[in-house]
């Protein structure tokens, strides 16, 4: 990562995992908000996942990603967010600590008719320390859940951020990651000197 001098130490090049269980809106989001064209290793569900994956509440999903999706979002201030996007499938968790290796923090993506599908991201990156925030992915027709009652269900610490969004929704995907943004920078700012 590079360093801005101007910028109290803060990188101007950022790596950030978006991650969260199986059919959450991971690729989506990614797609929804990279300047660039994103690279997605999506692959067509076959009959090998029978018995293997969980598709209960996705039984509709015809695609999987299968390794990572990758974008890049540059903002104004000159800072560049790369984008890595985790499999959700419990079959291929091992790739996650090699995509954390070096990020700055990460986003769960949480479907609210499966917040369940959620823990194993969040103790995840609790368990590793990394920095990162829950985006309640707001499905059509799904109930609709205050922030503070998703973060008593998932059993959030107090300064872990919780947002809605819509990862279909270029706005709404990047104001997910301008909160990152800031609540990255509200961290370094309260963290000691190192």
């Amino acid at each position: 990562m590079a360093y801005n001098n101007d910028s109290d130490s803060f990188p101007t090049a950022v790596k950030v995992l978006i991650a969260g269980g199986f059919g959450v809106g991971k690729t989506t989001l990614i797609g929804s908000v990279s300047e660039i064209e994103p690279l997605s290793t999506e692959e067509i569900i076959t009959s090998a996942s029978i018995g293997t994956d969980d598709l209960g509440g996705v039984e509709g999903k015809t695609t999987t990603t299968v390794a990572f999706d990758f974008g890049r979002v540059t903002f104004p201030s000159q800072h560049v967010l790369y984008l890595f996007g985790t499999p959700g499938q419990e079959r291929f968790w091992f790739m996650w600590d090699e995509l954390c290796e070096g990020a700055l923090g990460a986003v769960v993506l949480a479907d609210p008719r499966r917040l369940e599908a959620s823990f194993a991201a969040v103790d995840f990156f609790e368990r590793r320390g990394i920095h990162f925030l829950v985006a309640v992915n707001e499905f059509d027709g799904a109930f609709r859940y205050e922030p503070e009652e998703v973060r008593a269900a998932l059993k959030l610490d107090l300064r872990t951020p919780v947002v809605l969004c819509d990862a279909r929704s270029s706005r709404s995907a990047t104001s997910v990651l301008v909160s990152l943004v800031q609540s990255l920078l509200a961290a370094a700012a309260h963290s000691p000197a190192t």
